[in-house]
């Protein structure tokens, strides 16, 4: 393990692990056979919040290995995608090459400006359903150039779906309807949550400023849960950051320059303002958020010769 902070990482996908395992295998949990309603519905709410904090760590495993052996990355990636419901190795393309790379403009295929809802509630809830087909158009043509440039990469990623979609077909046929419950609604909240945070982190920033592109939330239990992924401007500077070392950073190289908006104590509280009330779209420097003209998406699936840095734990070869 390159960073002691990741048993931590460790420690979160075991606690995913046996809270579904529980909803699944213990009566008295589970609520399709006559468990208790007030048992059985803080599990799943936990198991979902666990299924999203996992996410996180997907995020985390593709720009920063957890391991310093190229094997045990492979393995990791395995076990990590079942937490979260989608292979590890196809989170890179649409956030490491599109949105890291051209963030917020046309090549961003998770661009905020793709909402456009009156209510800022629907934006905030509909944001997966309009950026995801975009994501899964570019996985494709970058997942084919791979499979003829970098064979192990693919081989990986190829491992990872297998192992997946082999293990939803087992609890499919085991009881689908435990499977519905117990982990497809847990893995769709997690996708969800994690190509929302963008909207949070993005929305209303300059994409153009030096500092002033993303929006941090730097409340200490927020950044516990989710491995300081509230501190998102150090993450775009430097991805590849460990994030156990991301508030320090951020406090040296950040905080003396960014606007005082977009450091948020309080995740809850600004998504109160934002969504519920006055849940108004505003600059992050209290100007309302003028929209550039709609715009389809433009190429942004680059040559993989181009990409070596890019592909996370499983490096080309």
């Amino acid at each position: 393990m390159r960073f002691a902070a990741d048993l931590r990482t460790l420690g979160f996908m075991g606690v995913y692990f046996a809270l579904t395992a529980t909803l699944w295998l213990v009566p008295q949990a589970d609520l399709l056979s006559g468990g208790h309603w007030y048992l059985s519905v803080p599990l799943l709410v936990l198991t979902s919040f666990f299924s999203f904090f996992c996410a996180v760590a997907t995020h985390n495993t593709v720009h920063c290995p957890v391991f310093k052996k190229r094997g045990a990355n492979r393995v990791f990636q395995v076990a990590l995608t079942l937490t979260y419901g989608h292979p590890v190795s196809a989170f890179v393309p649409g956030h490491n090459l599109s949105h890291h790379k051209h963030t917020q403009t046309p090549r961003d295929v998770m661009r905020t400006s793709k909402v456009r809802y009156r209510w800022n509630l629907l934006n905030v809830l509909f944001f997966l359903l309009h950026v995801a087909p975009a994501i899964m158009r570019g996985e494709s043509r970058y997942f084919a150039a791979m499979k003829v440039r970098a064979p192990g990469w693919f081989r990986q990623l190829r491992i990872e779906q297998v192992v997946l979609y082999g293990l939803y077909a087992l609890l499919i046929y085991a009881d689908w309807q435990k499977f519905l419950l117990y982990v497809f609604i847990p893995h769709k909240y997690a996708a969800w949550g994690i190509v929302t945070m963008n909207l949070l982190q993005h929305d209303g920033c300059d994409e153009k400023s030096e500092w002033n592109h993303s929006r941090n939330f730097t409340g200490k239990l927020v950044n516990w849960f989710t491995f300081n992924n509230g501190f998102h401007t150090i993450h775009h500077m430097i991805p590849g950051l460990h994030w156990s070392l991301c508030p320090a950073e951020h406090m040296k190289q950040v905080h003396p320059h960014i606007h005082p908006a977009l450091e948020q104590p309080s995740l809850l509280a600004y998504c109160f303002r934002a969504f519920i009330w006055p849940a108004k779209r505003m600059t992050y420097d209290g100007k309302p958020l003028v929209l550039p003209p709609l715009a389809a998406d433009e190429d942004w699936v680059p040559r993989p010769e181009e990409t070596q840095g890019d592909l996370g734990a499983v490096p080309v070869g």
